[in-house]
């Protein structure tokens, strides 16, 4: 194939987008339009690729070339195939490739929250969380329970970072997701406006129990999960229409959102 291209310069500036460009400039807030992502491991670059994202370039153990790396190659056409021995890979990422393969992409164009939202009856809004573990986390059980899309606000981590995409095991393309614009807060008044209840997840006096009829039966809810430690606005608690909870035994509080959303879409995704 007269696509692959051996490495021998650590330092070649093809290799920028790989080892020394952070998620901040490969997110490319001033030209979104121009943003790319790293997918890792071949099931998630064909998720990906199944998701119609456009592939810009792959770096790929040699050994994998004709093997495991063949049909997702012949899926890209004639990009710049990068490869190198397992060791010579790793000194150049500073870690280890799952499955000796990263792909670059471009970042799709996001859609708006009315059509993310249209003909959907269980959501996921996600509010403030930062850590990508945890937002690539909660798109795996929506993926896995039931949930037909994900509303993120801007202070949350993007799901195309990196380790989001790699915890997520590439559910983030399977899952419709974008951003609630700015303004919009929350954006409880655009789902109420779109017929959806809210359901917002926090420990208060007024909290009932996920499992309680009334949310169940709610033909379009959406479930609102908030960061650690500080959890949901105060605003967000009193704009939903419901406020629920897991009941927690031993004298534990809560769990780790990542948990709390799989058990919340386990029960409400039914």
């Amino acid at each position: 194939m007269s696509n692959v291209i051996k490495i021998n310069d650590f330092d070649a500036k093809e290799l920028d987008v790989y080892a020394r460009l952070s998620e901040g400039q490969l997110l490319n807030r001033h030209e979104p339009e121009k943003g790319i992502f790293i997918a890792e491991s071949p099931i998630v670059v064909e998720r990906a690729l199944d998701a119609g994202c456009e592939p810009i370039s792959i770096l790929v153990e040699d050994r994998h070339i004709k093997n495991q790396a063949k049909n997702i190659i012949e899926r890209c056409g004639n990009i710049p195939i990068f490869t190198a021995p397992f060791d010579v890979l790793t000194g150049i990422t500073g870690f280890k490739l799952t499955r000796g393969m990263l792909c670059a992409m471009h970042r799709p164009k996001l859609k708006t929250v009315e059509e993310i939202c249209k003909d959907k009856r269980r959501v996921a809004v996600l509010e403030n969380i930062m850590n990508p573990t945890n937002v690539g986390a909660i798109f795996r059980s929506a993926a896995a329970l039931n949930i037909d899309a994900v509303l993120l606000t801007h202070g949350c981590s993007n799901p195309l970072y990196r380790r989001a995409i790699r915890v997520s095991m590439g559910t983030v393309f399977q899952i419709p997701w974008t951003f609630i614009d700015e303004k919009e807060g929350t954006g409880i008044e655009l789902l109420h406006n779109m017929g959806f209840k809210t359901a917002a997840m926090a420990l208060t006096d007024n909290s009932v129990s996920i499992d309680d009829k009334n949310v169940k039966s709610e033909e379009k809810l959406a479930i609102i999960l908030g960061t650690e430690g500080e959890g949901l606005h105060q605003n967000t608690i009193n704009s939903s229409d419901y406020t629920i909870k897991i009941p927690m035994s031993h004298g534990v509080d809560s769990l780790n959102v990542a948990a709390a959303s799989a058990v919340a879409f386990w029960e409400l995704g039914k």
